[in-house]
């Protein structure tokens, strides 16, 4: 029990606490009126409200002028959800992503955009191409490679297909759960998920669940929606899904590798200007002849360009032939990489600018080592 004046001590700080808060919410709401402002002065200049580079430099400064006095990545999530309702003012941006509610793209875009868009889940990954391209929506959200599954192939597909341009990154580690009704593994008669999770999984479910059958449908989302209603069903399904469906989760990572990372791209019209750290992604057909990939790395080679991804894909309708994606280190704006791009074109059949956009931020999550069954994070889904 308190004695009164320890009551009082806690009286008067809360008491400061109060008083913070409102002047918090005060400067907040000046912020907001700022940011009407310049949604106007966008909106008189044909700008979108959208402008990654600067969000990136607003949130390095604060961190920066922070000093890790206040928890970073606490500051991170509180500036891009302030970031994300100023925004919002300006004109409330509509977002496809691959559904339903509690995917990984679904968590990938949120995480770029913040809570504050109109999130948008579509059925498919052409859909949300389709989408975006025709301006129904203002930006996509797609899954285009796993650090272990390697590149989705539909979505080489679409950048191929549509009139998008990629104007962002995201790097989401991804942790699997098993989920049920009950939380009891003894009511676990079918075990549905994304085919992908199931794959990432299959060491776990095999030794622990060994002769109970697996079932794949379109993501882990509609697993986790499965097992909502079938009390003989569990789902292999994101934490969010958890409490999105209100299930129990019977165990935790139950992934068979350390260290997975699902990469998504954000599709819209415009691409952002230069933050000194971005990245170019280009679409070529090369000339079928000997040496042909070896005269598209030799320029970009000399000019110390550093290709960070190369992939290829085969043309449909012409067969043995391949465009091959490409991501470098760089914006187009910058000249030595307009330099190296007009270099290798004079080896391509066909050469498309696909985007310019600052380099996600790669983070990985270890689970704590606490047991042998938590280990790293895979999907795609």
């Amino acid at each position: 029990m308190m004695d009164d004046s320890q009551y009082q001590r806690l009286k008067d700080l809360r008491q400061q606490i109060d008083s913070i808060d409102t002047e918090l919410l005060h400067l907040l709401q000046r912020r907001l009126g700022v940011a009407k402002e310049i949604g106007r002065t966008k909106t008189e200049a044909c700008q979108q409200p959208l402008d990654i580079s600067r969000e990136r430099e607003v949130i390095k400064h604060i961190l920066e002028q922070n000093a890790d006095a206040f928890p970073s990545e606490g500051l991170r999530a509180i500036w891009g959800e302030i970031i994300s309702a100023c925004r919002d003012v300006q004109r409330r941006a509509k977002v496809g992503y691959l559904g339903p509610e509690t995917t990984f793209t679904h968590m990938a875009a949120t995480k770029f955009f913040g809570h504050a868009p109109e999130f948008i889940p579509l059925r498919n990954i052409t859909e949300i191409f389709e989408e975006v391209e025709r301006g129904r929506t203002d930006f996509g959200v797609i899954p285009i490679e796993n650090s272990v599954e390697g590149t989705v192939a539909l979505a080489l597909d679409g950048l191929c297909d549509f009139k998008v341009k990629v104007c962002g990154e995201i790097y989401l580690p991804i942790s699997h759960d098993l989920l049920n009704q009950s939380g009891r593994i003894d009511k676990i008669r079918r075990i549905l998920s994304h085919p992908h999770a199931l794959a990432q999984c299959r060491g776990w479910l095999q030794r622990n669940l060994p002769a109970v059958p697996t079932e794949e449908v379109v993501s882990t989302a509609q697993a986790a929606r499965w097992a909502a209603v079938d009390p003989c069903v569990a789902a292999v399904a994101s934490p969010l899904a958890a409490c999105t469906y209100s299930l129990h989760i019977i165990s935790k990572h139950i992934e068979d590798f350390e260290g997975n990372t699902t990469r998504f791209l954000v599709l819209g019209h415009e691409c952002p200007s230069p933050s000194g750290n971005d990245k170019t992604s280009l679409l070529l057909s090369l000339e079928d002849r000997p040496g042909s990939l070896f005269n598209l790395l030799e320029p970009l080679a000399k000019r110390g360009i550093n290709l960070t991804k190369i992939q290829s894909r085969p043309v449909k309708d012409q067969p043995w032939r391949y465009l091959f994606y490409v991501d470098i280190a760089g914006h187009i704006e910058d000249q030595t990489i307009q330099d190296g791009i007009d270099a290798i074109r004079k080896g391509c059949t066909f050469l498309d600018w696909l985007g310019s956009y600052p380099m996600g931020e790669v983070t990985v999550h270890i689970p704590p080592a606490s047991s042998s069954l938590l280990k790293g994070f895979r999907s795609i889904a």
